[in-house]
């Protein structure tokens, strides 16, 4: 049913450029009967070429996993009150885009900042192509102003990083070691009345993690504090792993098919692929050089002009491999 639900929205795209494109013809005839004028034409052939440009950037996310919805971590570098500040502020832009393009959002793990921001924060954002779009968000995201919490008024480098990973669910198979699983309960912090500071509702996930195909071993840590019941806290946090666990074979995977690829290495995890610096109003990606002024409406979530132009530059390529 998926997969017919999924060929089906491919129809429905086409059928709408198409109409479009017949539109286009007949106000061009109509143009010249005098009927339509020439900007009722350009009215029309503008709608038409937003529609195609729509389904060429569709067609960029063709992965199985692209088409899922994804988890997004949030973390705060080194630095202090400063970086945990900066953590916030990106936590704030992904939840504004999330909302503005529809997505559901859940906040899997939030812990506050020492006197600002946080330390770290994980959101669940569910929807049609989630992971595909916000995949282009991995890495090192540096901020340079002019920080309000250094009394001396003095420029500031902060850096925080995103991991975004597909939030796969049950119809998907992950092999799980019950014995290599432990876990551990904790009081949730925070606000959220007398309940959440007396009961042990947090959950803390310790993963013995052993790569087939290497053989090296990781603990892998997952908090979850999204609910006040435990095992659905559990439950959440289970979720969590198996997504964990898909996109460590996904990246398998892909490192397999892109190892002779030198450029590629642009998008590996752990790089820094953005800097936005405020005093100077700009915003820059290092992967593609896209750079906008707009630093405000950046931050209220407008990333899309990032997201197409990297998918634009990598995920084409891949599909023209394909």
């Amino acid at each position: 049913m998926k997969k017919v639900k999924d060929l089906k929205k491919w129809i429905e795209l086409y059928n709408e450029v198409k109409a479009a494109a017949d539109e286009v013809q007949l106000a061009y005839e109509y143009v010249k009967e005098g009927i339509v004028t020439e900007e009722e034409l350009d009215t029309e052939y503008a709608k038409a070429m937003h529609l195609i440009e729509n389904l060429e950037f569709r067609n960029m996310l063709r992965d199985e996993a692209d088409q899922m919805s994804c988890v997004l971590k949030i973390n705060s570098g080194a630095g202090g009150t400063e970086s945990q500040d900066w953590a916030s502020m990106l936590y704030r832009m992904y939840t504004r885009w999330a909302e503005s393009n529809g997505y559901k959002i859940s906040v899997a793990n939030y812990q506050e900042g020492d006197e600002a921001g946080i330390k770290t924060a994980t959101l669940n954002i569910e929807g049609d192509y989630a992971y595909g779009y916000l995949k282009s968000e991995n890495g090192v995201h540096r901020l340079v102003r002019v920080s309000p919490y250094n009394a001396q008024g003095k420029r500031m480098t902060s850096f925080a990083s995103v991991f975004v990973t597909p939030l796969v669910d049950d119809t998907i198979e992950v092999k799980i070691d019950p014995a290599a699983i432990s876990w551990d309960t904790f009081r949730s912090g925070g606000a959220g009345g007398q309940n959440v500071n007396k009961v042990e509702s947090g959950v803390r996930l310790r993963y013995q993690f052993k790569d087939p195909y290497t053989g090296e071993e990781e603990e892998i840590l997952i908090e979850n504090t999204e609910t006040r019941d435990q095992p659905k806290n559990r439950e959440n946090a289970m979720r969590q792993l198996r997504s964990i666990l898909y996109d460590k074979e996904l990246k398998h995977r892909m490192a397999e098919q892109e190892k002779v690829e030198a450029g590629k290495k642009k998008i590996e995890w752990g790089s820094q692929i953005r800097s936005y610096v405020f005093d100077d109003r700009r915003v820059k990606d290092h992967r593609t050089n896209y750079q906008t002024s707009d630093v405000t409406g950046v931050m209220d979530g407008k990333i899309d002009g990032f997201i197409k132009a990297y998918l634009m530059e990598f995920a084409g390529s891949e599909s023209a491999e394909k």
